[in-house]
């Protein structure tokens, strides 16, 4: 509402200045067109937005089923995703090539790979713990071994004609996706399946944020992450990607308090033992 309103508003000022609207239409009537402050502070609020812990990823990853080339497949870009944070579009146009099992990277190429802002982005593995380089390893070696794939493939899906002469999915296609909508439907079916919210690989990236907030024990080690995930500044990661979430903003303070506390019965200590050595020297 807010941001139609602001739009209805610019186009009054607009009309105002065109003739023969200027007798009926004063430059003051736009203000119509304004909240009042306390609708504007509702229109602004932020809602904490639901974010996959690791431990549901981790559950996806491990209950996840791995019968067909297919389903290995899906389970691998979920745990590729986890380990990266590279974005849905990226990931769709990512090849074989791009990828450094070596030493753990994802060379983002924008000449190649559809990156925001056609940035080029090399990302180093996030050290998320668990299956996911496991499972992104092994999905590797068998494209490579069972499949043949080379440095230019990419695993999208081949739909062709099933049994009941329809439209199905019946293997791997040596191309890419038109767009991010197919990973995304299979992220939503992933965690749906488990009975959990269906998160969309973006909501990824903001659990590793979240995930460096906690990992990270100094400003350097945060602005790492930060351009790991392709954030020119950490502003944006603290910002956009990382709100703490109230739980946790409790347990941050209450810690403080208790870590303010342990301070002043240090300091205590060291006046009673100033104070002590004072009277012996008496």
């Amino acid at each position: 509402m807010s941001q139609i309103l602001a739009a209805l508003r610019s186009f009054f000022l607009w009309l105002a200045e065109q003739p023969g609207y200027r007798s009926r239409i004063k430059y003051s009537d736009a203000a119509y067109f304004r909240l009042s402050e306390k609708d504007e502070r509702v229109a602004r609020a932020t809602r904490a937005r639901p974010l996959p812990t690791p431990e549901q990823i981790e559950s996806v990853l491990e209950r996840s089923p791995v019968a067909t080339v297919l389903e290995r497949r899906n389970r691998a870009m979920i745990a590729f995703i986890w380990l990266t944070g590279v974005r849905d579009g990226a990931l769709v146009s990512l090849k074989l090539k791009h990828v450094d099992l070596a030493n753990q990277l994802v060379d983002q190429d924008p000449r190649e790979v559809s990156t925001k802002n056609s940035k080029h982005q090399r990302t180093t593995f996030f050290g998320v713990g668990g299956y996911a380089l496991q499972i992104v390893t092994d999905w590797y070696a068998e494209l490579r071994r069972d499949h043949l794939w080379g440095n230019d493939d990419l695993p999208a899906t081949e739909v062709g004609l099933g049994e009941d002469r329809g439209f199905e999915a019946i293997g791997l296609a040596r191309r890419h996706w038109a767009n991010a909508d197919a990973v995304r439907k299979i992220f939503k079916q992933a965690f749906e399946a488990l009975g959990l919210p269906g998160f969309n690989p973006h909501s990824f990236r903001h659990a590793l944020a979240t995930l460096g907030e906690k990992l990270c024990r100094n400003p350097e080690e945060f602005k790492a992450w930060s351009q790991n995930l392709g954030h020119s500044g950490v502003l944006t990661t603290l910002s956009s990607y990382g709100p703490v979430a109230e739980h946790r903003q409790a347990e941050l303070i209450k810690a403080l308090a208790n870590r303010a506390n342990d301070r002043t019965d240090d300091i205590a200590a060291r006046v009673a033992d100033v104070v002590r050595r004072e009277i012996m020297r008496i």
